[in-house]
């Protein structure tokens, strides 16, 4: 579905990433995980064609993004970014609609379709409570919810989400997972970028771990995000435990208490 070639990508000079190269398959769910400054948001923007990357070649269905039209584009790949600041107060339901529009028939506007998918995302993300609200009054982890919306009701084969859960609380964290674990069930391909260890062990299908140097791991998470690869990464900062069935990342020398 996915596959990234020898990716090379630099700001003013400096190398951000350098020879970039992985696949995801159609139906996974894939985390993009490491330190801050490992170019993890700036990988998601290539794929997107939101930069223009120097060297390499990013393919979606062997199709090289770099030689689709841009409104190709948004009905193969949407992008949902970390945070997002928004310049006028739309409605939540006028946000979320907006996905539609690489699907829309120019003057025409939005056919019954259209809405019916919008409504549809709103129900699944559950913010139909704060759909007639101005997007501009919401929380940050609202805004979120809705961006997650927005996405979902475009309807594309590819969702990348640049920590889709960072500004929500635990119960919507695992219910946002959750939802888009159950997309790619369907076959929708996912590229989340991550700072939660745990959430990719108990959700993802594939990790890439990007440390300084580029890609030090790439696969399944429990055989990516082992305690020699994290220990590369963070320094020797935290351990793999596993509880029952359930891997988890602790902080190391943790003891856990017997209840």
């Amino acid at each position: 579905m996915l596959k990234v070639e020898n990716l090379h990508f630099e700001y003013s000079g400096f190398t951000v990433l350098e020879d970039i190269s992985f696949e995801v398959e159609k139906g996974q769910l894939c985390a993009l995980f490491g330190p801050n400054g490992t170019g993890k948001t700036t990988l998601l923007k290539c794929i997107a064609r939101l930069l223009n990357y120097g060297k390499g070649r990013v393919l979606v269905e062997n199709e090289n993004i770099n030689k689709i039209k841009p409104e190709e584009i948004a009905k193969l790949v949407a992008y949902v970014p970390q945070e997002h600041k928004p310049p006028f107060p739309y409605l939540v339901k006028e946000v979320v609609l907006m996905g539609r529009t690489p699907h829309m028939r120019g003057v025409f506007g939005p056919s019954e379709s259209d809405t019916r998918a919008a409504v549809e995302a709103i129900e699944m993300i559950g913010i139909a409570d704060i759909a007639e609200r101005p997007y501009t009054a919401l929380s940050g982890g609202q805004r979120q919810l809705v961006l997650l919306a927005r996405a979902m009701a475009q309807e594309t084969k590819l969702l990348l989400l640049d920590e889709p859960t960072s500004n929500l609380d635990f119960q919507n964290q695992i219910k946002i997972w959750r939802i888009v674990k159950e997309l790619t069930k369907k076959g929708v391909t996912a590229l989340t970028c991550t700072h939660d260890p745990n959430h990719v062990m108990w959700f993802c299908d594939k990790a890439i771990v990007l440390g300084s140097s580029g890609i030090v791991a790439n696969g399944n998470p429990a055989m990516a995000l082992t305690k020699t690869t994290l220990n590369e990464i963070y320094g020797d900062v935290c351990d793999v435990k596993i509880f029952g069935d359930t891997r988890m990342i602790v902080p190391a020398e943790m003891e856990i208490k017997k209840i």
